[in-house]
């Protein structure tokens, strides 16, 4: 069975320089657009998290650690 992945972002703490957008491999991080958060930022967000391989280029890329990658065991969301 494949190995499934939950991406969590701190939204307040980022700052839309979008660095975890460029390097995700699988393209699956957008900035949120219709959102601001405290800071005045678009926040960064995952599109599609089944999509996600674990590789956690974004959360080492993140100049502010705001994000947090955790691997699913079976049956949990």
């Amino acid at each position: 069975m494949a190995r499934r992945f939950k991406v969590i972002f701190n939204r307040d703490k980022c700052k839309g320089c979008e660095l975890c957008v460029n390097f995700c491999p699988k393209k699956i991080i957008s900035m949120d657009v219709g959102s601001v958060n405290a800071k005045g930022y678009h926040p960064a967000g995952i599109e599609d998290m089944a999509s996600c391989i674990g590789c956690a280029s974004c959360a080492m890329m993140c100049p502010d650690c705001c994000i947090s990658i955790y691997q699913l065991e079976e049956g949990e969301e």
